[in-house]
């Protein structure tokens, strides 16, 4: 298959990408819910000291929203969706 064709097959509109997006992102928070309180825990009362008392808990916290939110994960969402429309027309 050509890039162009390729490119055409997975476009969706700016409006349907920004919801598929908005998607990924809850899903990600819900699945890295563990390492979100681990990370709000470590940062409750702290301002700057944030930065360096809880860089593992941060680490952690972006390496697992990385797993949910990367571009594999948001064309899968755009193909799933175009087969979707595919079979309601």
């Amino acid at each position: 298959m050509s890039f162009v064709q390729e490119a055409r097959e997975n476009h969706v509109k700016k409006k349907v990408e920004e919801a598929l997006r908005s998607k990924m992102k809850q899903k990600a928070l819900k699945e890295c819910d563990q390492y979100t309180t681990k990370y709000a825990e470590c940062a409750a009362g702290r301002t700057l000291s944030v930065v360096w008392q809880c860089r593992k808990q941060a680490k952690e916290l972006n390496e697992c929203l990385h797993q949910f939110t990367n571009d594999s994960v948001l064309e899968e969402l755009k193909k799933d969706y175009m087969v979707q429309q595919d079979k309601e027309q």
